[in-house]
């Protein structure tokens, strides 16, 4: 991991450093403290503004940062974070540029477990992360080469939760079309979808980079089955619309009071994305069963 933030500009090199020490004063069980995200990235916001939806819409990057204690309960490391994150707040000379902080806290014996696992959110973490405070007392595990019985059982759990997550937003969506809310219908059915999409790449490859586009998610799965051209074929005007309308749902659906859809629209995209989570059923327990035969 790098261990510098110096490629930084000197406000956000002093924020992060206001919250170090402020970790640090209030969480003497702190072994490690690592940015992540789009700052350790270095594809962060600074501040976005424009008009959108006939509204001012602005745009700041959050510090994701992880920290990492031992001999801590999670809600003592809770209660210690969110007093950082209000004396963070509290010295914002413009509370509306200032990039607000995401903390997740995790015991330093779980989190080498995670890594030793190979758990693809912490393990991204360590691919991408700046070290802003090492006790010197630990090292990150290494990700070890997993035993099929190991794979066959995170793909298992990531399926579940993942189809689970799939099968909620789906009655959600089921909800709102009774409610006549027709734009709330389409944002779930979006969301129905990209949950489907983690779980066939989940299973597949126990790795998931973010991503909320639909036609970058459905072009991520295309290699595992032929069956996914089917969901949304591109064949005529009405069902490029059909898609783009979903596409477009992740954001107009929630923001956008021009964005229209109809009662026929939904009626059109639900048995799509019923036929995705049957797909997605079917392979994702094939590929599970597969790790299973190879044990």
């Amino acid at each position: 991991m790098k261990k510098s933030i110096s490629y930084l500009p000197s406000t956000n090199q002093r924020d992060l450093h206001f919250i170090v020490e402020a970790v640090l004063q209030r969480l003497k069980q702190t072994e490690m403290i690592i940015l992540f995200g789009s700052y350790a990235r270095n594809d962060y916001v600074v501040y976005d503004e424009k008009y959108e939806f006939g509204k001012l819409q602005f745009y700041v990057s959050d510090y994701d940062i992880l920290v990492v204690t031992s001999g801590v309960s999670d809600g003592g490391a809770i209660r210690s974070l969110s007093n950082v994150e209000d004396l963070y707040y509290d010295r914002a000379k413009d509370p509306d540029r200032q990039p607000p902080v995401q903390f997740i806290s995790e015991d330093m014996k779980k989190l080498n477990k995670y890594l030793n696992d190979g758990r693809y959110f912490y393990t991204q973490i360590k691919q991408e992360g700046v070290v802003l405070y090492d006790s010197g007392k630990h090292k990150l595990a290494r990700r070890r080469k997993l035993s099929f019985d190991e794979i066959k059982q995170q793909a298992q759990e990531y399926f579940i939760d993942k189809f689970n997550y799939a099968n909620d937003f789906l009655e959600g969506a089921k909800f709102y079309y009774e409610k006549e809310k027709y734009k709330l219908a389409s944002f779930n059915l979006h969301q129905t979808c990209e949950n489907l999409i983690y779980a066939i790449r989940l299973v597949n490859t126990l790795e998931n980079p973010k991503q909320h586009n639909l036609t970058k998610l459905l072009n991520s799965v295309k290699k595992y089955s032929n069956e996914f051209i089917k969901v949304f074929p591109q064949d005529t005007p009405e069902e490029k619309r059909l898609f783009e309308l979903i596409k477009a749902a992740y954001v107009n659906g929630r923001y956008d009071p021009d964005f229209v859809v109809t009662k026929e629209d939904i009626d059109a995209l639900v048995p799509k994305v019923e036929l995705l989570r049957d797909i997605t059923k079917r392979i994702c327990e094939g590929k599970i069963g597969e790790y299973g035969e190879t044990m």
